[in-house]
């Protein structure tokens, strides 16, 4: 059984027991995530619902693990001839999410 959610402007494939990445989520550590947007799932083989935009209904429930900052990524501008540099970094926030349950 899986299912595809949406959240944060991305769709994830998840099952019962994945560790997920997404974008930062509200909440404090070891506290229960319910997503609500499924755009399909699967019971079994063969049996796939899709939703029109979203499946009714239906919730994943998740485990907020932790939430961080990723690898730091680097944004130079420079204009040649021009003396003219600006060095930029930056560090996404995201939430690991471990899912517990597709409620069908």
């Amino acid at each position: 059984m899986f299912a595809v959610i949406e959240t944060g402007g991305k769709q994830y494939k998840v099952s019962v027991g994945d560790v997920i990445f997404v974008e930062k989520l509200e909440g404090e550590a070891n506290s229960e995530v319910v997503f609500d947007k499924i755009v399909s799932v699967s019971k079994r083989a063969g049996s796939m619902s899709v939703g029109t935009p979203y499946v009714k209904n239906v919730t994943v429930t998740g485990t907020l693990v932790k939430t961080g900052k990723g690898k730091k990524i680097t944004v130079l501008t420079y204009r040649p001839k021009k003396d003219s540099k600006r060095k930029l970094g930056h560090r996404q926030p995201y939430s690991q999410v471990r899912i517990e349950s597709i409620n069908v």
